[in-house]
């Protein structure tokens, strides 16, 4: 069988010996011209996969040794099939093949693989077979169906053998594995390439994002002494909204219209928790209240934010290329933003020696700005303020550098994960500003505790904290008359 999608063979001469699989990433970007030299480079063993989707052996008696034995030869057919493949497809004609196209050559491909080497597969077992070799090829192999899956939160590779997810806020041990570290490797260099970025020996860290926005970080060897490790935050699809948020529980109605006027009357709001607490969701609800008249900029080292507005200009940082040179940090973007006459800037997490520009804007005719930090409290991360500026190296006294982050920091929302999985926005704390040398802060909104489920479930509920809000003139002034009942102790 010949299609558009094979490519032309000549069928003389002798077998040809067995050839080294060229990695999809790096033969996709051959152009049909030098096809020739891919044959001339397939000299040694290739890398081979293992099933994502087939069961792991069972320790149960029925499990015997041809049960093992069948699923080892399985393993090693699905190896064969890839080799095939990516010597038969022709790839300047696969970037234009439709999925069906796609699957349909597979299919025939592997048929025929399997008739030749006169080895019989169930149904089940050729459809799953030929959904792997699908997702070796077009997407990321072991890890596709897993993206797939709407209900997994986050994906996490400790190494080729044990890949995790995170459903409902609790991590758990899949079936997915990879053949071995270097498939792994593999697909970590598929995914950072894609977007221009490496990792290996010498770079051996990366952030990156998929072609959804997912966020993906990978650490590989000698770093990581067991074998690679990936972490992937996936993208949500549908842009969680206020109400999205009131909904799940994740703050009350009143909470959303304090912070509906506070984000419209152009406070300066940062977002602190801690890591998967839900500071990008947050920050992204939060963005709606932003009028569409607004020019927006928004920075990030990988772009996760998702602005609902129509004015939206985004910048991503980029690391140094292999010669260390070409780098551009996310202090750089700042810096070239404030010259793009921005209304807002957010920033999607500081964590550095930015914060100084950052500080500065906000202090500086761009009300209205956001950003995310790590920190377990609102006081903590007035603290954590403070220590990235001591860490830009600039020498500025502890006082003026407090009075700057009074200045410029109005509000502080917490949010957290709960040792139930959910998440909260546990606390929403304004900055008042200074007495003495201190910072002064007041809490408005909190998620108090009451007890605890016999499933393990938090019971709470949210409450104001009985003080009135110290912006409450200026949300008078931009006409958002909040009610005082909306501050009351539940």
């Amino acid at each position: 069988m010949f299609s558009r999608y094979r490519k032309e063979t000549t069928p003389t001469g002798p077998a040809k010996p067995e050839s080294r699989a060229v990695p999809v990433h790096e033969i996709a970007a051959v152009s049909p011209s030098s096809q020739p030299e891919l044959t001339a480079a397939r000299a040694a063993p290739r890398p081979s996969f293992k099933a994502t989707t087939a069961a792991p052996i069972a320790a149960h008696p029925a499990a015997n040794d041809k049960d093992r034995r069948r699923k080892q030869r399985i393993l090693e057919v699905k190896s064969e099939l890839h080799t095939r493949l990516l010597d038969n497809l022709n790839l300047a004609a696969l970037d234009s093949a439709s999925e069906a196209e796609l699957r349909a050559e597979i299919a025939a491909i592997s048929a025929e693989a399997l008739s030749e080497i006169n080895f019989a597969l169930t149904s089940e077992e050729r459809l799953s077979l030929n959904q792997d070799l699908y997702f070796e090829v077009r997407g990321l192999g072991p890890l596709e169906p897993l993206l797939k899956d709407d209900t997994v939160n986050d994906i996490l590779v400790n190494g080729p053998n044990r890949v995790f997810v995170e459903r409902a806020g609790k991590l758990e041990l899949t079936e997915v594995t990879f053949k071995d570290e270097r498939h792994l490797l593999r697909i970590i260099d598929k995914i950072v390439s894609a977007v221009g970025r490496r990792v290996d020996e010498s770079n051996p860290y990366v952030d990156a994002r998929l072609a959804d926005g997912s966020r993906f970080n990978a650490m590989v060897p000698p770093v990581a002494v067991d074998g690679s490790l990936v972490s992937i935050r996936k993208f949500k699809k549908e842009k969680l909204g206020i109400n999205d948020l009131v909904n799940f529980g994740a703050f009350s109605e009143e909470m959303a219209m304090y912070l509906e006027a506070a984000v419209a009357t152009r406070l300066n709001v940062i977002v602190s928790g801690g890591t998967g607490s839900g500071k990008t969701t947050t920050l992204n609800a939060l963005s709606s209240f932003i009028d569409h008249s607004e020019r927006i900029l928004t920075i990030e080292d990988t772009a996760e934010l998702q602005l609902q507005q129509t004015h939206v200009g985004r910048m991503e940082s980029r690391p140094p290329n292999v010669e260390g040179k070409g780098a551009v940090t996310q202090r750089d973007c700042l810096r070239n933003a404030l010259r793009m006459r921005p209304d807002r800037i957010i920033v999607g997490e500081t964590r550095g020696e930015e914060v100084i520009d950052m500080l500065q804007a906000m202090n500086t005719g761009h009300d209205g700005s956001m950003t995310t930090i790590h920190a377990n409290s609102a006081r903590d991360a007035v603290s954590r303020l403070e220590n990235m500026v001591a860490m830009a190296g600039i020498e500025m006294p502890l006082r003026a550098v407090r009075s700057q982050i009074a200045s410029a920091v109005n509000l502080i929302v917490q949010a957290s994960r709960l040792q139930d999985g959910s998440r909260r926005m546990v606390s929403i704390t304004e900055v008042t500003g200074m007495e003495g040398d201190i910072i002064t802060m007041q809490e408005v909104f909190r998620f108090e505790r009451t007890g605890l489920e016999p499933n393990g479930k938090i019971i709470g509920h949210f409450t104001g904290a009985g003080i009135r809000s110290h912006y409450s003139d200026r949300f008078k002034r931009w006409g958002y008359e909040l009610p005082a009942s909306l501050y009351d102790v539940v």
